[in-house]
């Protein structure tokens, strides 16, 4: 098990999965909201009507950690915990989508990704 990457990737993402959950379950914050937005950063997928290039860089700023990380931070600076909500969601999306094998894009194919080649 140790010895194989794309499951203990897979392992932890489920474990950020967990945590983000919990963390925004903590903050007591609303979980339509939660519903409402959870598929959002999908939409990051737009670039593809430009070419697999851009699709690929589009999707994969929707698709890393650092940004919603970012906006956590600044909501915390702030003070704006409507902010924290929507970073908390847009994590536990892209660890979601790691778990499920989801991974960055390659400019290559959209089902080329750092986890894996996606079938089909």
């Amino acid at each position: 098990m140790l010895t194989r990457p794309g499951w203990l990737l897979r392992v932890e993402a489920a474990g950020f999965l967990g945590a983000f959950v919990v963390l925004y379950a903590h903050l007591h914050y609303s979980w339509w909201l939660f519903g409402l937005l959870f598929l959002v950063p999908d939409a990051f997928m737009v670039g593809y009507l430009a070419n697999v290039r851009v699709g690929a860089a589009v999707y994969n700023i929707g698709h890393t950690y650092f940004v919603p990380l970012a906006l956590a931070g600044c909501s915390w600076w702030a003070g704006r915990p409507m902010m924290m909500a929507i970073a908390t969601i847009w994590l536990s999306h892209i660890a979601f989508d790691r778990l499920l094998g989801y991974g960055l894009k390659y400019p290559t194919h959209f089902k080329d990704t750092h986890l894996q080649h996606l079938g089909g």
